[in-house]
């Protein structure tokens, strides 16, 4: 039984009569969840088990083609240092760079690139940070919210300007202020800045396709903690 917060629920569960152990921290759906709500335990796992996993592409494949190996992290360790990313996005800059540092350190062991600056290789390969990637799915989660593309109420994440909007587009949401530090990184508050920021020139509401392609051209470094990571 795992408790949520710091008070202590004294709750007695059993299952055929083997009383129910209370745990600081359990997994579920993939994601390791704590009584704190802090990412820390899922991030140390899923970096642990990506560092692993690019290790192996470089002692596994006997090719040094660059577009293979790439091709073999984006296929194999990638996808694991993002999946159910909108539950657990880390706000802390140490947890954020601890999940970079596996894309900064494979990138850097490729053939002919252990000169290059981080961000010389992003932009060489082709590849957004992690950080810059986590905030382009939050937004586009943000967007199958409010208009209606998954099976979940708008009103129960979000609360909407009334008043007509003079500037930037008409999707604004009021940003309510939280005195809990773990709700303030909830998705429906972290995504609140940024989602307003959106410039409405830019960014194509028009259709989710739209909107994803348009959100890629669109500069986001002032919501990074590492914006050389661009």
């Amino acid at each position: 039984m795992l408790n949520i917060g710091h008070s202590v629920i004294d709750v007695s569960v059993s299952i055929d009569g083997t009383s129910l152990p209370v745990v600081d921290s359990c997994r579920d759906l993939g994601v390791t969840v704590t009584s704190d709500l802090s990412p820390l335990l899922h991030v140390n796992s899923i970096v642990s088990k990506a560092h692993a996993r690019a290790n192996a592409i470089h002692r596994c494949f006997v090719s040094r083609n660059i577009s293979l190996l790439v091709r073999a992290y984006l296929v194999c360790v990638r996808p694991l240092l993002e999946y159910n990313s909108t539950t657990w996005s880390p706000h802390l800059k140490q947890d954020i760079d601890a999940i970079e540092r596996v894309q900064r350190r494979f990138t850097k062991s490729l053939p002919g690139f252990g000169n290059y600056s981080y961000c010389d290789r992003l932009r060489t390969l082709q590849l957004p940070s992690l950080e810059l990637r986590r905030l382009h799915v939050d937004l586009v989660w943000c967007y199958k919210i409010i208009f209606g593309h998954v099976s979940l109420s708008p009103s129960d994440f979000f609360d909407f300007r009334l008043a007509s909007v003079t500037r930037g587009h008409p999707y604004k949401i009021l940003k309510r202020h939280r005195s809990c530090t773990s709700r303030s990184t909830f998705l429906a508050e972290r995504v609140v800045s940024v989602w307003n920021s959106l410039p409405c020139d830019t960014v194509d509401f028009s259709s989710l396709s739209a909107f994803k392609r348009t959100i890629e051209r669109t500069d986001f470094s002032r919501f990074l903690c590492f914006s050389e990571f661009l």
